[in-house]
Parts: C-alpha cells; sequence; structure tokens
C-alpha cells in the first residue's frame, strides 16, 4: 500500500540476458525519509538472468527502506540474485524476498552486509518443480551496534531437488547477529538434498550471536544435514602468525579475511566477486567507513 518505487523484469521464453543488471538504491534526503520499493522478476522457461541490488546512504539522515523482490523462475530457467548493503548506522532495512521455481531450474541467492543500522533480510523459496536446486548465502560484517537479522525458509514440496545454505557473520565491538533458516520437506519429497551451515566469529566478548538452523523433514529417503556455529578466533593460528613476524591486528585480519572468502568464493559474478574481495578487506582494516557508492561497480558479463 505505501509503495513508492517499483520495477519488473520480464525475460521471455529462452532469453539469455549476457550482461548483469544492475539497480542502484540511493538514499539522499534533507528530512528523516522512508522509501518502500517492490520488484517483480518473471523468467520464463529456459531463460537466464543476473540482477544485483546495491542500497547505498548520501545524508546523515534516518532512513527506513523497505523493499519486497518477488521471483518466478520457470523451467530450466536460472535466476543470480545479488544483494548488497552498504549504508550507515542510521538506517533501517527491510527486505524480503520469494522465490518460486519450477522443475530443473537454477537459483543462487547471495546477500552481502558490509555497512548498516539495523537489518533484517528474509528470503523465502518453494520448490514447485522436480529437479530444481538452489544456493542461498550471505556474509556479514559488523561492528559499532549494528544489528542485522538473515532469516531463511527453504520448502521442499518435491522430490528430487537440492538446496544449500551458507551464511557467515564476523561481529566486533557490540555488534549482534541472528539466523534463522527452517528446512521443510513435505510428505512425497524423496531424494531430496539439503544442507545448511551458519558459521560466526565474535571476535569481542561483547559481541552477540543468535542461530537457530531448522529442519523438519517428512519423508524418509532424503540426505539432510544443518550446523551451527559460534567461537572467536582461533588464538594457535594467531600465536602462530605473531611468531613469523605478523602483527596481532594484521594477524586478526588474515582470520577474519580468510574467513569470509568462503562465502564470496562461491558467488558466480566475477567482477562482483573481485570487487568484494578488495571491500571486505577494506571493511576489516577500517578504511571503509561510510558506502562508496557504485561508481566502481560496474558489471561486466
Amino acid at each position: 500500500m505505501l509503495a513508492e518505487d517499483g520495477l519488473v523484469v520480464y525475460v521471455p521464453r529462452g532469453v539469455k540476458i549476457d550482461r548483469t543488471i544492475q539497480v542502484v538504491n540511493i538514499l539522499r534526503s534533507d528530512v528523516d525519509l522512508m522509501v518502500n520499493r517492490r520488484v517483480l522478476i518473471v523468467l520464463e522457461e529456459g531463460a537466464e538472468a543476473k540482477f544485483l541490488f546495491c542500497d547505498h546512504t548520501m545524508d546523515d539522515r534516518n532512513f527506513l527502506a523497505t523493499q519486497v523482490i518477488e521471483a518466478y523462475v520457470e523451467a530450466n530457467a536460472q535466476l543470480d540474485l545479488y544483494c548488497l548493503e552498504e549504508t550507515h548506522y542510521k538506517n533501517v532495512r527491510v527486505s524480503n524476498v520469494y522465490i518460486e521455481q519450477q522443475a530443473d531450474s537454477r537459483v543462487n541467492h547471495n546477500v552481502i552486509t558490509l555497512h548498516n543500522g539495523i537489518t533484517r533480510n528474509r528470503a523465502d523459496l518453494i520448490f514447485k518443480g522436480e529437479g530444481a536446486e538452489c544456493n542461498l548465502c550471505g556474509c556479514v560484517v559488523a561492528d559499532g551496534q549494528q544489528h542485522v537479522d538473515n532469516n531463511t525458509m527453504i520448502d521442499h514440496q518435491v522430490p528430487r531437488c537440492t538446496s544449500r545454505e551458507l551464511y557467515k557473520y564476523v561481529l566486533d565491538d557490540r555488534s549482534t547477529g541472528a539466523f534463522a533458516s527452517r528446512v521443510l520437506v513435505r510428505h512425497g519429497a524423496q531424494k531430496t538434498s539439503s544442507e545448511e551451515r551458519n558459521q560466526n566469529i565474535c571476535v569481542t566478548k561483547e559481541a552477540r550471536m543468535f542461530t537457530q538452523p531448522m529442519l523438519e523433514i517428512y519423508a524418509d529417503d532424503v540426505k539432510c544435514a544443518h550446523g551451527s556455529t559460534v567461537g572467536q578466533l582461533n588464538d594457535a593460528a594467531l600465536f602462530y602468525m605473531r611468531q613469523r613476524g605478523i602483527s596481532l591486528e594484521e594477524a586478526k585480519l588474515l582470520l577474519e579475511f580468510a574467513f569470509i572468502n568462503e562465502v564470496i568464493d562461491q558467488m558466480q559474478l566475477t567482477p562482483l566477486r573481485d570487487r568484494l574481495h578488495h571491500l571486505v578487506e577494506k571493511r576489516f582494516r577500517g578504511e571503509l567507513d561510510r558506502c562508496e557508492g557504485c561508481r566502481q561497480l560496474r558489471m561486466e558479463k
């Protein structure tokens, strides 16, 4: 009802878009502002498309940004959907993504939070056709009093579908993170393969992480696994690097960077992957104290 901006992308049957469609959302205002946007993506049978949504703030104001993204991926279609947030501590962002997959379709959905205030990301995915596959990944770098939630729901309604999840958090200072994931395997959804992992590092004793991976299985011929870990940086690894002349701060940075890289390296979009390696390193070094905008993110094929 309050939506102000909308985007509809329709990709006809068999059409494969070579270049990535990049949508840049820049919040600028002289007063506190609320923005609500709605996105609809329809990929017909055999179509392929890649999307990158970037959120940025340019003014020192309180912003509330909400978005709903709906994606319908027909048989043998492929969707790559990337969401990157680089805002500031006065920004509140609520994002809901709903994806429906048909037979033998492929979806890669990645969420990256580098700077924020309060963020809540939700992804709901439904398998409607056999042989479909999805990969959900996310990484969070937070400090100060930033807060990031990631909530996912994967509904295996039909047999022989595959889902994979990997979310990683690095929390510093008094920041907090939350992760909740539910994988539902319904009656008759045999030969389902599902894996969900959430791994987290709390750099300080004041940082907090709340995690709840869940499996709900009503079929007897499935291969499913889930797990979650919360810990601190490895003292033995830090000691090993310091013995070789690496400072404590640099050793911590190297461990944090290597930890997050597992998520970034799974991204299929090469220019974004290379750019994120650079941005994440600057973020850990404290050099990325506000978003740089999208001028340097020109996505190629």
